[in-house]
């Protein structure tokens, strides 16, 4: 007679950049067919069933009869994603019949992989923090589809076994794990060279701009680029991070998890860790969530996808205010917070910010704006740089991005007989935090005051980029 069964699988999940681990039982017992899934399943968990069975009958393996149980613990984490498929239909297969897998073969592995109906084992996202967690908790090693295993095996002490399908998987677990080929670690001393594309190197011209944004890099300052259509600061700030120092081992690491939680590390995921310095440029129609992270179960924003990298902001002004009010956390603590029901998770946002806008053509850099402008200067004013008094309710000014941080401003128009030989840079201005409140402010208010503070300023050793203030 058959008799009841109970196996434990472990797998992951994953909270902002760090792993959690999740328990998986499977009980299965002679009575009416029944599945069963507890523990907080999303959908993507519930529909696994279907996915799971269809695999184990296409890989030729026995499926379970009578009524299966699936816990899923710790029962109050809300277990979201495909991550779940494989270790569950190893749990089911160590559950059936005289128990085909062995519980401590069983216990030595932290299991994770995507089902197809033919058996294939899929990638997922976030193993990077995965491994981690698995070297914390002294497994021998991990099961993960062959896409994740060279991102896996950055993870040192840990023995990395890629899994092309659920009966590579099955046979594998038979063996006692002694005669799997574990993925070649891969070492931390620097990650791999560029790959290629646009490079700072390419840009002819624009020698005052280039020289900006050289300085800015140097000094890991914001920078706002004011200039006409097609005078290139969208190019030029695409060419920004290759200018940057790069990547060290650390922040390497560090890179790649966060881009692994948010599924974009692409083709990276192949060379185990990012070369690069991840560049972003969402769409001036991005809401907050998108921005600084968010959902249900929090994922991280355009601000973490940059850590240390560039966030370009194009079409400075079109961007809504609360959006740019989302920017103050960051920007001072150089990480975001999400606070949600269920769990409060942390992402880093160490990131350079370049901004870019087109200038008014009745507006001088220097001088009051025409009061028939005023309207569109208040605009700008109010989500950038609004220097008006507090409201009621309000203890502070409005200030998310002019009162925050170092910035490099200039202002640049092309000089149009000479566009064959490259643009030259027309009343262009090398300011510090001083000429972004200026070129922002309505009417002018305050302007012969704000050029006595900058002399002080730059006079005292300030982080104005130039060493004397501006003529107007």
């Amino acid at each position: 007679m058959p008799t009841s069964r109970l196996s434990r699988v472990w797998s992951s999940a994953v909270l902002g950049v760090d792993a959690l681990p999740i328990e998986i039982e499977t009980h299965t017992e002679p009575n009416i067919p029944r599945w069963t899934v507890v523990g907080l399943p999303d959908g993507a968990v519930r529909e696994s069933r279907d996915r799971v069975w269809a695999a184990l009958k296409t890989s030729g393996l026995p499926t379970p009869r009578g009524a299966v149980t699936v816990n899923l613990a710790p029962a109050d984490v809300r277990k979201e994603g495909s991550a779940y498929d494989l270790p569950l239909a190893l749990g089911l297969l160590a559950a059936t019949g005289d128990g085909l897998i062995p519980q401590p073969v069983l216990d030595e592995f932290v299991i994770v992989g995507e089902l197809g109906l033919d058996g294939a084992v899929r990638p997922v996202r976030g193993v990077l923090p995965m491994a981690a967690g698995a070297r914390a908790e002294g497994r021998r090693g991990i099961l993960v589809p062959p896409q994740c295993a060279a991102e896996a095996a950055v993870v040192e002490g840990l023995e990395v076994y890629p899994v092309a399908t659920l009966r590579e998987a099955f046979d594998f677990l038979t063996e006692r794990g002694g005669h799997g080929t574990p993925e070649p670690p891969r070492r931390l001393t620097s990650p791999d060279g560029p790959t290629g594309g646009p490079d700072f190197a390419d840009v002819r011209g624009q020698g005052l701009v280039k020289r900006a944004l050289e300085v800015a890099a140097a000094g890991g300052h914001n920078a706002l680029m004011v200039g006409p259509p097609g005078s290139g600061k969208t190019m030029l700030s695409r060419r920004l991070s290759t200018i940057l120092p790069p990547l060290t081992p650390a922040e390497a690491l560090e890179t790649t998890k966060v881009l692994s939680v948010g599924g974009r590390l692409n083709g990276a995921a192949g060379r185990g860790l990012v070369a690069e310095r991840p560049f972003r440029s969402p769409h001036h129609t991005i809401s907050n969530a998108g921005l600084v992270g968010g959902g249900s179960n929090p994922m991280p924003g355009e601000i973490s996808l940059a850590h240390n990298g560039v966030l370009f902001l194009d079409e400075l002004p079109e961007f809504d205010r609360p959006v740019l009010e989302v920017l103050r956390q960051p920007l001072e603590e150089g990480e975001v917070t999400i606070a949600r029901a269920r769990a409060t998770v942390r992402y880093p946002a160490r990131f350079m910010l370049v901004a870019s806008m087109n200038p008014w053509a009745c507006v001088p850099l220097c001088k009051p704006d025409p009061p028939r402008h005023a309207s569109e200067a208040r605009g700008l004013s109010s989500r950038v740089a609004d220097d008006r008094r507090p409201s009621a309710g309000q203890t502070n000014g409005s200030r998310p991005l002019a009162a925050r941080g170092s910035r490099s401003t200039w202002r640049q128009t092309p000089d149009l007989p000479s566009v064959g030989a490259g643009y030259r840079t027309h009343r262009s201005v090398l300011a510090g935090d001083l000429q972004l409140a200026r070129l922002l402010s309505r009417h002018g208010v305050g302007h012969s005051r704000q050029c006595r503070m900058f002399s002080r300023k730059t006079r005292a050793g300030g982080q104005g980029l130039t060493s004397h203030p501006p003529k107007c």
